[in-house]
């Protein structure tokens, strides 16, 4: 049996693995210590197999690994409840989820910070419900109501992540296309301006508009989102979406890059105070 996304349990290996190593343990050392086969921990740490909490516990202790935050993480990387008792909350929805929406449900509970280029839709966690239907059917077609519901619900879900203690650091910048498309009709759209003139006053997020007027800018390659996550860059991971599936980076090479395409376009799009001005603007024409 597997334990976690995929993505999460690459993770996760490879954290234990460097962990081991700081330790002076070679594997067949650390499975010896924890009454284990050398050929278990191999999974663990290549992330062909998963790992129950009280597993990464035995590791943790077998490494003498005593920060109070990376223990934390790393358990709920292996699946641990997080701090709201949400377990894995989206195991419900597995019948209409796919695996890479899973996988991206999972880093996003788990992530401390996320920044986001989004060039054709409001991000998914400052929908509103009526915005979030319009865009999930517009997105799979034809869908029982039944379905199509479940992953509202599960959209909607998501945005706990923004409520929760401490609250995700949501860092979005948005095409001016996402504010013009009018998505739902002009009451939906309406509604969602206002979502998001709400949604930029928090102090956990940070939201700015790339108007038409900057011209050409990197973000014309597409859409992306970097997770960040507490104490650990080394854990951060780019997620692109494509039509029917996603691609995930975990490079270093790759990180910086969008990392540094993101504050790019942050230095080109408006400032907070000034993309509040611009939505309350046009949530009046609305």
């Amino acid at each position: 049996m597997q334990y976690g996304p995929a993505v999460r349990r690459r993770k996760l290996g490879a954290e234990l693995r460097a962990l081991r190593a700081r330790a002076g343990l070679t594997s067949g050392e650390a499975a010896g210590l924890v009454g284990w086969h050398q050929s278990k921990v191999s999974r663990i740490e290549t992330g062909s197999s998963g790992v129950k909490p009280a597993d990464v516990r035995l590791l943790l202790d077998a490494y003498d690994v005593q920060d109070p935050e990376l223990r934390d993480l790393l358990l709920v990387l292996a699946g641990s409840e997080d701090g709201g008792g949400r377990q894995n909350w989206w195991h419900a929805y597995r019948g209409v989820l796919p695996p890479t929406y899973r996988d991206f449900i999972s880093l996003e509970s788990q992530a401390s910070g996320m920044r986001t280029l989004e060039t054709s839709v409001v991000p998914g966690l400052l929908q509103t419900p009526e915005y979030a239907r319009a865009v999930t059917r517009a997105a799979v077609g034809t869908l029982e109501d039944a379905k199509l519901d479940a992953l509202v619900e599960v959209r909607l879900a998501r945005q706990d992540v923004l409520r929760a203690d401490p609250p995700l650091e949501l860092s979005a910048v948005l095409d001016e296309a996402v504010l013009r498309r009018e998505i739902g009709g002009p009451g939906v759209m309406a509604r969602q301006l206002r979502r998001l003139l709400e949604a930029a006053r928090l102090p956990q997020v940070r939201l700015q508009v790339l108007p038409f007027t900057a011209g050409a800018h990197i973000g014309i390659t597409g859409p992306f989102v970097i997770f960040s996550f507490p104490s650990r860059s080394d854990l951060d991971v780019v997620v692109l979406d494509h039509l029917t599936s996603s691609l995930y980076l975990e490079r270093k090479e790759d990180l910086q890059a969008y990392s540094e395409a993101f504050t790019s376009l942050q230095i080109h799009a408006l400032s907070p105070e000034e993309s509040l001005d611009y939505i309350a603007a046009l949530a009046g024409d609305a």
